[in-house]
């Protein structure tokens, strides 16, 4: 009889796993049990944290925004308001003004002129 060597399916599911530990410390990248318990939560906190990412990235282009805007109205008027950002939110898409708060945002660190002028525009 011919030798048969077994285990092929296990072999390439351990050999995937211990890939995905590779840079791991200690028994996590070593033993199989470990490596693939922490896989398996890397996995999920990588899932979960590019979600959380782009809530914070949101987040800064509204604070940037709304940064920008509360100074051109203490400029206009000598006084902040309280609701600068929502209300030139507001003002934008009545307006049907199309630009997103990436954009807005960008505008306001790397060409404010041009976002003056759209705000006066409101």
């Amino acid at each position: 009889m011919t030798r048969v060597t077994r285990g092929f399916v296990a072999k390439k599911r351990r050999k995937r796993i211990f890939k995905l530990a590779s840079g791991f410390r200690g028994a996590n990248a070593v033993l199989f049990r470990t490596a693939q318990q922490r896989t398996l939560r890397a996995l999920a906190l990588a899932y979960r944290d590019r979600r959380l990412y782009k809530r914070k990235v949101r987040g800064l282009w509204i604070r940037r925004l709304n940064t920008f805007l509360r100074h051109q109205v203490s400029q206009a008027n000598g006084a902040t308001q309280r609701t600068v950002y929502s209300s030139c939110i507001n003002s934008l898409k009545k307006a049907n003004i199309l630009l997103n708060r990436k954009v807005l945002s960008q505008l306001a660190i790397f060409d404010p002129e041009s976002l003056r002028l759209i705000v006066n525009e409101l």
